[in-house]
């Protein structure tokens, strides 16, 4: 019965794109409405960890989506000199997880999506607004002034959400504390294998390597939220702010062109209490959006898609199966919330005695600790 009934997706992100897929496996033909002209990236570049490969396996196009990124041999944190604070060899999560971790440049990732959707109605250029739900579905208002009536709604365009709000008035995102840049460069000549994290006194400095011979980089600075300096920071500023930084991260942010240099603050929603509202459901970042420090945003969007779909095949009761994911889904993306914000803001230290305590204290701890978070994060319920 679920595959005569309308479903609605509202936003064309990881989430909504994922999302549509799972559903077409168990048969359910979702209309996806996306508020951009053309359904495209965002950003720059991503990381997808074992447990977002799991999904695409589960789903059956990891074959499909990974050759369009490139496995990491590492995950590193060093200090501002280039010595190592911890490190997580990607084989040794291969051998235990069958999985390894991954990068991807975003609109690689939104391209492999879509290639799955062909066929798929997705509607371009309309901003959902706001809903009116009854017993009989939603009708979901647009802001160019149409109207779309549904059975079932999927909510998924991200952490402004305006259909979020209206159901969780509260809801608002929230400043973790330092804001981003981020770009894509050539990475000829350098020959990097590994995706590294620097932290320092000026700020943290991401690098990593993508497939065609490029490197994601990304760069944070504690400063207040919408800080107009921080604004209109170019490739010269940062080059100046993280110049004594080990190499090759002075070169790597030389290497970008002012034009292909993006900046934003970082933001993420406190945890909320509820994902299903009857005939309704939030995922991605719309429901549980959170800073970049676990690598885990679009990770749990992905899995939010494979959970969603495997709820969905196994109830006859659309809203019965929007519980049971809320039911599934509340604690596991709360964890990761709360203790990727908790992470930001040590690494965020700008005290160098503070700093060199923490390092120090990374440094000492036990492989059993790294270990059991990755346990966390990769052991997934699919």
């Amino acid at each position: 019965m679920k595959n005569r009934h309308r479903f609605t997706i509202i936003g064309g992100g990881i989430a909504g794109l994922t999302t549509a897929i799972a559903l077409r496996k168990i048969g359910i033909r979702a209309t996806l409405f996306e508020a951009a002209p053309a359904v495209k990236a965002v950003g720059a570049g991503l990381a997808l960890a074992a447990n977002a490969v799991r999904a695409f396996q589960k789903l059956g196009i990891a074959e499909a989506v990974l050759p369009a990124g490139r496995v990491l041999d590492a995950l590193v944190i060093l200090d501002e000199r280039g010595r190592t604070i911890t490190r997580t060899d990607s084989r040794a999560v291969s051998r235990k997880y069958g999985t390894d971790n991954f990068a991807i440049h975003r609109a690689a990732l939104h391209q492999a999506l879509l290639d799955q959707l062909t066929g798929s109605p997705i509607v371009l250029g309309k901003r959902a607004i706001s809903i009116d739900q009854s017993n009989k579905g939603s009708l979901v208002y647009f802001d160019d002034g149409t109207v779309h009536q549904t059975d079932y709604l999927i909510v998924a365009d991200g952490i402004h959400s305006a259909i979020r709000r209206q159901l969780l008035p509260d809801s608002q995102p929230r400043y973790a504390g330092y804001t981003a840049w981020r770009s894509v460069v050539d990475s000829t000549g350098l020959n990097l294998t590994e995706a590294t994290e620097t932290w320092g006194p000026k700020g943290r400095v991401g690098v990593v390597p993508l497939a065609d011979h490029k490197i994601y980089w990304f760069a944070t600075a504690n400063a207040p939220e919408k800080d107009p300096r921080f604004r209109a920071f170019t490739v010269r500023d940062l080059v100046e702010q993280f110049g004594d930084y080990h190499a090759p991260i002075p070169e790597i942010i030389s290497r970008t062109k002012d034009e292909n240099l993006l900046w934003n603050d970082i933001l993420d929603l406190k945890p909320v209490s509820r994902y299903a509202f009857g005939n309704v459901v939030l995922l991605g970042d719309a429901a549980h959006a959170t800073t970049p420090n676990m690598g885990q945003g679009a990770c749990q969007a992905i899995e939010d898609a494979v959970v969603l779909a495997d709820e969905l095949a196994t109830s006859d009761r659309v809203p019965d199966a929007f519980k049971r994911f809320e039911q599934r889904r509340l604690k596991r993306t709360h964890y990761i919330i709360e203790n990727s914000r908790r992470i930001g803001q040590v690494a965020q230290w700008q005290n160098t005695v503070l700093a060199t305590l923490r390092n120090g204290l990374f440094r000492l701890l036990p492989a059993s600790v790294n270990e059991r978070q990755l346990e966390t994060l990769y052991k997934v319920d699919f």
